[in-house]
Formats: structure tokens, sequence, C-alpha cells
């Protein structure tokens, strides 16, 4: 068990938290920035541009709204940049106030092979990224953007000056980092904080029942020092949380597609189709689906902001949406049974 979960428990909901409508949607401050988030969101990862075509993205995106959703995740890898095209014609097709939403994409990937395209968070690259993605979005500016994974061969003070900047033009609101390691976030935050620049205030880190250690040890420091605020993805661990995956790779699920079979081997590994046995009966018990304990209890954490769910039909987000529901439910003694169980 995880030694800072009986903290989690004791504290509950994150301090500062306020309640809203519609369906009873909490929504959070991004640690100490003023911005406030769903605690559930919604993100394009996988499914647009694969699974999902424009009409289907307008129809899940105003399911996700209707239940309370004001946060939008994209990255300029996603589908080679045709997610956040499909996002954007989306959101314009649904007539959205631009104020009333939240808004992010992540670079670092690229999607060309130039040496300055690829792979890397120099100042060249970011600056050109940005505005490709804003193109693609159809926008003026994002409220967050990400540096989607550390670049060990740019300086961090290249990097934090870029973002900055991107900020400073007004390109974005806010920007952060994803799946950054903790001495490295401390860096940029450092650098960011002696020179007055922008800082990075909020991480992307994968975060479930499966994937813990990151989010609730290594980053417990920044949450106090930096105030990190976090949107946390995967909550389901790709489709294994749902149970889906207990008797093997259904046809047309994400552990199907062909350039995921890297992640086929997690989604048949017997140890963790155990687990998932074990806490689909708690589940049960509690009458509802496991998908909606896998997201709630993410949502339980008091030091993440926001959890990204994602979905390729609009019964999953109406299903998804209900985790809110279930936080309540989660008392001490479930969140014991649910470590037991792990």
């Amino acid at each position: 068990m995880c030694p800072c979960n009986g903290t989690l428990r004791r504290q509950g909901l994150a301090a500062g938290s306020l309640r809203g409508t519609p369906a009873g949607m909490e929504y959070r401050r991004m640690g100490r920035s003023g911005l406030k988030l769903s605690v559930l969101s919604f993100g394009s990862w996988v499914t647009f541009g694969r699974q999902v075509d424009e009409d289907l993205a307008v129809a899940c995106l105003a399911a996700a709204r209707e239940a309370g959703v004001n946060f939008f995740d994209n990255a300029e890898v996603y589908a080679a940049g045709r997610s956040e095209r499909i996002m954007g014609n989306a959101i314009r097709r649904l007539g959205w106030r631009r104020g009333s939403y939240v808004i992010s994409t992540k670079l670092y990937w690229g999607l060309h092979d130039g040496p300055n395209e690829r792979n890397t968070l120099n100042r060249k690259y970011l600056l050109e990224a940005m505005d490709g993605s804003l193109d693609r979005l159809g926008l003026s500016f994002v409220d967050l953007v990400f540096c989607h994974r550390p670049d060990l061969e740019t300086p961090v003070d290249e990097t934090v000056l870029a973002m900055h900047d991107l900020v400073s033009r007004g390109k974005a609101h806010y920007w952060g980092t994803s799946e950054w390691p903790a001495e490295r976030i401390r860096e940029a935050w450092d650098f960011a904080e002696r020179w007055r620049l922008h800082r990075p205030v909020v991480e992307q880190p994968e975060y479930h029942l499966l994937h813990r250690r990151r989010v609730e040890e290594e980053y417990a420091p920044l949450y106090r020092d930096c105030g990190l605020g976090t949107t946390t993805w995967s909550p389901l661990a790709s489709g294994l949380l749902t149970g889906k995956y207990n008797d093997g790779i259904p046809a047309g699920s994400r552990g199907a597609l062909p350039d995921y079979e890297w992640l086929r081997k997690q989604l048949t590994n017997p140890e963790r189709l155990a687990v998932v046995r074990r806490l689909a009966t708690i589940a049960s018990d509690l009458g509802v689906s496991l998908a909606q304990l896998a997201i709630a209890w993410c949502a339980k954490n008091p030091h993440v902001t926001t959890v990204i769910t994602g979905a390729s039909r609009v019964e999953q987000v109406r299903e998804n949406m209900k985790a809110i529901d279930l936080l309540p439910k989660l008392t001490p003694e479930v969140l014991g049974r649910i470590d037991r169980a792990l």
C-alpha cells in the first residue's frame, strides 16, 4: 500500500474545491493558480482521428459539456495533428463562447523528421509548433500548453524562456509539463522564479490504480513548495480497468489498433487481470461500473486537479461522467478495501 494513502483518505476532496452545476460537477483550482478546472475532463488521445470523426466528436464534446466538463485536452502529436483539427472544428460547430471552456495542447514529439522538428523542446521548435497547433485548432490562444516530455539535450533555461515568451505573447495563459521527473520540474520552476518568468504551474502525469508512485510520492514536495497542479491521464489504464480485456483483446478496442502492439502485453498481464477482477467485486458491491470506480478513485486524490477521461462513444462519455456521484461513497473503509485488492 502506498505510504501516503492514509493521508489521502484523511484529507478527502481537494481543499478550496467548489461545487458547481450542472450534474453536481466539482471544479478545482489548478494548484495555486486561479484557474478552475472540472474535476472530470475530456481528452482526445487515441480516439479523435482514429475512432472518432468530426460528427462523433461534436456529440461527445456536447455530452461532456452537458455533464459540466470545462477542460478539453489535446496534443500536437495526436493522430499526427488531425485530433487538433477535429476538436477545433467540432467546438466551432457547437458555438461555444471562448471564455466558457479551457483547452490545452502539448508540444515535443513533432510532426516532421527534421533535426529541430522532433523530440525536442528547443526554442525554434516550441515557437513554431505553437503556431501550428493554434492554426489546426482554429484559435488565437490555448489556455494550457504542456512540454509533452522532458528534453535532456536542450538546457532547461532555454525551454523555460521559450515557454515564458509563449505566455507573454498571449498564445497560452499557463504552461506546464507532462511526464517530467520531479527534479527537472524543480529545476525549471527555480529558474523561472529566480528570473521572474512565467513558471510551470501544472504537470500531466499518468495516474491510475495500477500506476501511483509518481503522483503520490515523487511529486509530493512539489505540491507543497511549488503549488503544482495536475491534469492526470489514463485513469482506466488504457481500458484495462474497465474489465473489457479480462478474456482477451476484443475487436475494435484500443488494444486491437495497429499501432498499439506495445500495449497488448500490459492488457493481457495475468497479475494485473487478477487485480482487475478483485476490484470489479468492490465496484459491484457499490452498484457502479469498474470504470466509474477507477475514475472516482483518481479524483479522490486532493492533489489531482482533473482526471482526463476519453471515449469513442457518447454512451461512454455519459457513463464516465457518473463517476462524480461516487466520490462521497469512497469512504476510508472503501479506500482501504481497494488498497487490499491491489
